[in-house]
């Protein structure tokens, strides 16, 4: 279904976008107002760079952030091998600084985007589009740009806001503080949400990968669950009514089977998708499998030509979690004596996967034990390669380019299981159980359907603390840990490695992001986040 997006990926640098310091560069195209954009073609082309701008670091650097920032993630080097300069150790024990190449790469993707998304809007509306096209165009935008700028908030909190383009020249945006920056997105969010479409069977093609009703629903109740985080004011009862405005829409579904979500031919038909970010093997972005997948294995997956890193893997600790009775969900973790998938991608025990070259059995081990002296590096033998636990929940894809190794798989932002876990959470925290479709929702009920679609025993009650684990089953590498564990008050949680030379910087200002010394020196009206 991707292929709605390869026309626009070759807009992505004609239409280049910048960070928010660079607000005065030209934009040189051979399109002007009085010709672009008149037809659809010409208004997908140009809507394109929203999306082609947002799956170009989501698969990466974004999720790095997100995941390998906590327990749910982990990239040790090997032997010096994919050590990188330190940054994923950095990631890992909290002592990044404001020069880490993720902090600077996702501040400019994310304002490049919202430039962009400003620089749409103005040429929507100098465009001839007839009234009706530009407001249906300038919905689509905004609420793009305000997703862009949810997760900026969520990383980075107190950002300037930009919603103009061309920006006065000299006018550099100043710092606003992160309850102020909610208050902006929230207002853009439910200004949109009468104008956007509605998912329907029928056009849930057509609306893949682009914003929906349910996409600002969702999105809300995503921000009202961690308003106390981002405001200091508690929402849990509106978290409540957006994820049932979700649920009202019948159209979302649980899917049936699990590991379709994350397929490589995943899309449309997945009917419990929201917001979904496309790729393919030519749209740059996703390389989940890559740094997650466990080389010696890829021939028994089917796999030729396609090369793998060794390293990305899981901690003991947040794999222990996953210890439910024949809960699907576990088998996408690689542990233990390795076999060849069956037909239905669970392990075939009649096929072993050997050693090259011997008869010795590939066996994962579960503990990530550092070489001494070393910091967080596990060695390089081959002992040493098959430590960790690896992950296949975004299936391999045996038509990935040896050249670039991406990988077809859609990448979910928003589904319906997280929005169900997300009002099973809001209840708990104090909002009242509301009725859906003539159904009464308790969290416990809730879980349980989530818990029935996993295979998983059904549970007999659910706290908080039970909700947490069941979102780290549900929702693993899905770019939401980092955002629990801070709502949890859990994200300077420690998770010792044997023979570990380094320890966590468990400053709660690392709950934010700092704003990388480029921008500061570039505007001198932004201020640094706390901390830094």
């Amino acid at each position: 279904m991707k292929q709605i997006f390869l026309l626009t990926a070759a807009f992505a640098v004609m239409l280049a976008t910048v960070s928010c310091t660079k607000l005065d560069v030209k934009v040189e195209s051979q399109y002007v107002k009085d010709n672009f954009p008149t037809t659809d073609a010409d208004y997908a082309a140009l809507y394109g760079t929203m999306y082609s701008n947002l799956s170009s670091q989501f698969g990466v650097p974004y999720f790095r952030m997100q995941e390998m920032s906590t327990d749910a993630a982990i990239l040790p080097a090997r032997d010096g091998n994919f050590d990188d300069g330190g940054q994923y150790r950095q990631l890992h024990y909290h002592t990044w600084t404001f020069d880490h190449p993720n902090v600077k790469t996702i501040w400019e993707w994310g304002f490049g985007g919202i430039n962009n998304c400003n620089r749409l809007i103005s040429v929507t509306n100098a465009s001839s589009a007839s009234d009706a096209k530009k407001a249906s165009g300038v919905t689509e935008i905004k609420t793009m740009r305000a997703l862009y700028y949810f997760l900026m908030m969520d990383l980075y909190g107190n950002i300037p806001i930009i919603d103009k383009f061309p920006v006065e020249a000299g006018a550099l945006p100043g710092t606003t503080s992160r309850d102020k920056v909610f208050d902006f997105i929230e207002k853009e969010l439910l200004a949109v949400i009468p104008n956007l479409p509605q998912k329907t069977g029928a056009n849930q093609k057509l609306l893949y990968g682009k914003p929906t009703r349910g996409t600002a629903f969702a999105l809300l109740a995503k921000m009202y669950l961690n308003s106390q985080v981002y405001t200091g004011k508690p929402r849990y009862t509106d978290a409540v009514a957006m994820a049932d405005s979700v649920m009202k829409n019948t159209t979302y579904q649980l899917d049936p089977k699990y590991s379709d979500i994350f397929d490589v031919n995943n899309g449309p038909q997945i009917s419990e998708t929201i917001f979904a970010i496309p790729y393919d093997q030519q749209i740059p972005g996703n390389q989940m499998t890559r740094f997650g997948f466990y080389p010696a294995l890829a021939t028994a997956y089917g796999i030729t030509g396609v090369g793998f890193s060794i390293s990305m893997s899981t901690t003991p600790e947040y794999y222990d979690r996953f210890n439910l009775a024949n809960d699907i969900r576990k088998s996408f973790w690689l542990v233990g004596p390795q076999f060849a998938p069956d037909a239905n991608r669970q392990p075939d025990k009649t096929k072993p996967v050997y050693i090259a070259g011997t008869t010795q059995q590939i066996v994962l081990t579960r503990d990530l034990i550092l070489k001494p002296g070393k910091p967080m590096d596990v060695g390089n033998t081959v002992a040493d390669q098959a430590k960790g636990i690896r992950s296949v929940k975004y299936w391999p894809d045996v038509n990935a380019i040896q050249a670039t190794r991406l990988n077809g798989n859609d990448m979910p932002f928003l589904r319906l299981a997280d929005v169900m876990l997300m009002k099973a959470e809001a209840i708990l925290r104090g909002a009242s159980p509301t009725a859906v479709n003539g159904e009464m929702q308790t969290p416990l009920s809730l879980v349980n359907k989530i818990r029935a679609r996993a295979g998983a025993e059904a549970a007999t009650s659910v706290d908080l603390e039970s909700l947490l684990d069941e979102r780290a089953r549900e929702l693993s590498w899905e770019a939401w840990r980092r955002n629990d564990l801070i709502r949890y008050g859990l994200f300077e949680k420690e998770y010792p490695l044997q023979n570990d030379v380094l320890s966590m910087n468990k400053d709660a200002a690392r709950r934010l992001y700092p704003i990388p010394a480029t921008e500061l020196q570039l505007n001198s009206n932004l201020r640094q986040n706390p901390g830094y």
